[in-house]
């Protein structure tokens, strides 16, 4: 099942137990393909596990892959393009949401070309608490791998050329859906 191209969706993260890591209300969905789902979030609200909520201040263009063990959120700053990557499950989409599990670890790439692996603590612990399994651990640290090579590369989606165009197709297809539908507000 796929979202439809121009619908909003609901996106959903957990964590290994089963209890919600964090939740956006809303992400336009620019592609939708057996490969990945293309979802913009643009001024949207983020609600936290512990309740917390804060609202996205710039687009982001988020890639979810069906059979990767990671996401990929792409923020568009004034200082460049950031990207925001987050070891976790295949994502799918239910027609609820489009949904996967949270593993802790987190890979960030600065407009400068500088990587930081994030919460490598948090993996450790979460990992020991939740039962990460011997499979599942050797399945995300090898993404990881993976992921690091990709940007090293700068292949898809770490390029810049591919984002622009995303972005730019982004603003032509909610263009086109306000005007279908009449609404000023997406």
């Amino acid at each position: 099942m796929l979202p439809e191209v121009g619908s909003q969706v609901y996106i959903q993260s957990f964590k290994h137990d089963g209890s919600l890591h964090r939740t956006w209300a809303k992400g336009f969905v620019i592609e939708a393909g057996v490969r990945r789902v293309i979802a913009v979030t643009n001024k949207t609200w983020v609600t936290e596990a512990d309740g917390r909520r804060w609202f996205t201040r710039e687009p982001a263009i988020c890639f979810f892959y069906p059979d990767h063990w990671y996401n990929v959120i792409t923020m568009i700053r004034k200082t460049g393009i950031y990207y925001y990557c987050n070891l976790a499950s295949p994502s799918l989409y239910d027609g609820e949401a489009i949904k996967n599990i949270d593993y802790d670890l987190d890979v960030k790439l600065f407009p400068d070309g500088r990587i930081e692996i994030l919460d490598e603590d948090e993996y450790v612990q979460h990992g020991r608490e939740m039962g990460y399994s011997e499979p599942l651990r050797h399945a995300v640290e090898k993404e990881m791998d993976v992921l690091i090579g990709k940007i090293k590369k700068k292949e898809s989606p770490f390029n810049q050329k591919e984002i622009e165009c995303l972005y730019h197709e982004y603003l032509e297809l909610l263009h086109t859906t306000l005007q279908s539908s009449g609404s000023e507000k997406l």
